[in-house]
């Protein structure tokens, strides 16, 4: 028996020596970490051996660390989508009155600005217009045109702005579902200049282009802007209360 003890503690000096870990050297030969410890625990080791231990202590807290912040990724992404979907579900049919506010705010925060002014005086036409790139956002500004403003499809005029890598017939196929618009309501596409060919953006940030939305009514426009204001002066109104 002791022979075999001297056996084993041979050979686990020489794996020491040669900067075995204990958890390396356990699993080798089947000797417990305390009994290596005992043996070892005075032993000094040779610098090569000690830089291969710190290594793989290196190594193996890495490891530790890449699987932790893996682990906590997927967390924060579970998290994100129950937050999602739970806030999701608050959200029931949109009713008119709802709609109604919907889309002044969203035309006040996306489009309004002064009254256009050339040569010193107000231009008196001025469109009712909208511009963007997200087709959820466009299609809620198009329900708000039809079910609260009352316009009608054949008044309502597109245009798609375009990048020179983008595919426009398959951008006025997209657009047009988005939509539910004929055509022919649809102008000459306009091709501009994407910042992503100037390296300031990157190449795919607006994979469907913009599209402008126009109804070519001016007594709407300054109903709306009256809305925005009537939202403005009510929203103040109920800051001063409180």
């Amino acid at each position: 028996m002791g022979s075999r003890v001297r056996k084993d503690k041979n050979h686990a000096l020489k794996l020491r020596l040669r900067g075995y870990s204990y958890t390396e050297i356990q699993r080798e030969l089947g000797i417990p970490k305390s009994t290596l410890s005992g043996w070892f625990s005075s032993l000094v080791l040779p610098k090569r051996a000690q830089a291969r231990i710190q290594s793989r202590v290196y190594e193996k807290s890495v490891k530790a660390l890449i699987r932790r912040n893996k682990n906590q990724t997927h967390l924060a992404i579970q998290r994100m989508k129950l937050a999602r979907s739970q806030a999701r579900k608050e959200i029931a049919a949109i009713h008119k009155e709802e709609l109604k506010l919907i889309g002044i705010s969203l035309y006040w925060a996306e489009v309004y600005k002064r009254l256009k002014v050339l040569n010193g005086r107000e231009v008196t036409y001025q469109p009712v217009s909208l511009t963007n790139s997200d087709p959820k956002l466009i299609g809620i500004f198009l329900r708000f045109l039809r079910e609260v403003c009352g316009v009608s499809d054949k008044k309502i005029h597109a245009e798609i702005r375009l990048y020179q890598h983008l595919n426009e017939h398959e951008l006025l196929s997209f657009w047009q579902q988005v939509t539910k618009l004929p055509i022919e309501n649809f102008s000459k596409s306009y091709y501009g200049v994407s910042k992503s060919s100037q390296n300031k953006r990157p190449f795919n940030r607006l994979p469907y282009g913009t599209l402008l939305v126009r109804v070519n009514d001016t007594n709407l426009f300054h109903k709306i802007i009256g809305w925005i204001e009537g939202l403005a002066v009510q929203s103040y109104a109920n800051l001063a209360k409180q």
